[in-house]
């Protein structure tokens, strides 16, 4: 177990992202998240927050908030090592994100996601992905799953 002092969330870094890559496809090849490529990191690398040690050393969890609409904003790519977890911190991630989401103006975000009793336990309401403007899809063409998606729509308005 970690200990809570030792790490804290911050905006990611360059340097981050080999790393934030490397949880994302773990966590990818164990069903718990679609994967995000190189490019699409380095694109949108100030979307993320990560989990890191105070003293420095590899990152131990990310999330990332995506403007997709004037009025809506997504939380993805939410991945936390596996001797954090359980300790509240994708909570915290998640958290920063929504804060994220209202300091810039944005009162309701959503999530496709596997683990829709996480997101529950935060305030996510499961919805129709229907409900979702045709926006969102956008990422969808480059799923390896589309257009069988599988993952659950989720929403909150704060």
């Amino acid at each position: 177990m970690t200990e809570p002092s030792a790490i804290y969330i911050r905006k990611a870094r360059i340097q981050d992202v080999r790393t934030i890559h490397g949880m994302l496809m773990d966590c990818s090849k164990q069903g718990l998240l679609l994967p995000r490529s190189y490019n699409q990191l380095y694109s949108h690398l100030r979307d993320f927050f990560v989990l890191a040690p105070s003293q420095g050393g590899a990152i131990l969890g990310c999330c990332a908030l995506s403007i997709a609409w004037e009025d809506l904003a997504e939380v993805r790519s939410l991945a936390v090592a596996s001797e954090c977890r359980g300790q509240g911190w994708g909570r915290r991630l998640v958290e920063a994100c929504l804060s994220d989401a209202i300091t810039l103006g944005i009162y309701r975000v959503f999530t496709l996601t596997y683990q829709a009793t996480f997101f529950e336990r935060i305030g996510f309401q499961m919805v129709s992905k229907d409900n979702l403007p045709q926006k969102v899809w956008a990422d969808c063409l480059h799923c390896p799953k589309f257009p069988d998606c599988d993952e659950i729509a989720m929403a909150i308005d704060m």
